[in-house]
């Protein structure tokens, strides 16, 4: 983990990314302008002794979420000592990360979702939870991913279908896809509802062909 001091600047780094930036994602506006987020540092990306930490957080960020609440907390994971990555060193890095993370798992699978990263209903399973995959860093080609460091935000499912309780799931995807497409100059090529096609495609922002293989395995 970092210095307190070198936390609170990266906090505020991305704070201003999201909030003065006027970042297109309204979820992550609201989150940051609620003082909802649960954001973390770690040295490195991909390193296995920093990965035991961030697995503890996780599971401690879990615990502690309020699934009874219709408040949204969202789970940020910076490694501001990473080295600066292209789009394939940086996909490269998450996907490792993301094994990891997985070898480190003591829990079963969220039954709710596929583990297989091939499947149209995959989705990233930690702790018996399943989340939305969200990789940043500095060189991103889409500009909404252009965090200021290497960066992953783990967004848990249960939040879209509370969404979707809530009645408000389509309106709020199609606000963050219009702003996406204002922000940016162009539609994200890579998006997909959930269901339609494996989200692993998404998870680090590299705008990936038909025949990418994704390196991670169950």
């Amino acid at each position: 983990m970092t210095s307190d001091k070198k936390a609170t600047k990266v906090y505020n780094s991305f704070q201003d990314f999201i909030i003065t930036n006027d970042h297109p994602c309204i979820m992550a506006k609201t989150v940051f302008s609620m003082n909802l987020v649960n954001l973390r540092t770690y040295n490195n990306l991909g390193n296995l002794n920093q990965t035991k930490e961030l697995y503890k957080d996780l599971k401690a960020y879990i615990k502690n979420y309020d699934f009874e609440s219709n408040q949204f907390e969202t789970f940020i994971a910076v490694f501001p000592n990473s080295p600066e990555f292209t789009e394939i060193q940086f996909e490269e890095q998450l996907w490792i990360q993301l094994n990891q993370l997985n070898a480190v798992d003591e829990y079963d699978w969220d039954p709710s979702v596929s583990n297989n990263p091939n499947d149209d209903n995959f989705s990233f399973s930690i702790a018996g939870k399943s989340f939305y995959i969200v990789g940043l860093h500095p060189n991103s080609s889409r500009k909404a991913r252009r965090s200021p460091y290497p960066a992953i935000a783990f967004n848990l499912h249960w939040q879209f279908e509370k969404l979707r309780k809530m009645g408000t799931y389509d309106r709020v995807k199609t606000s963050i896809r219009e702003r996406d497409e204002q922000f940016s100059g162009s539609t994200n090529p890579m998006l997909k509802d959930f269901g339609s096609q494996s989200e692993a495609r998404q998870y680090s922002g590299r705008k990936v062909g038909e025949l990418w293989e994704c390196p991670f395995k169950k």
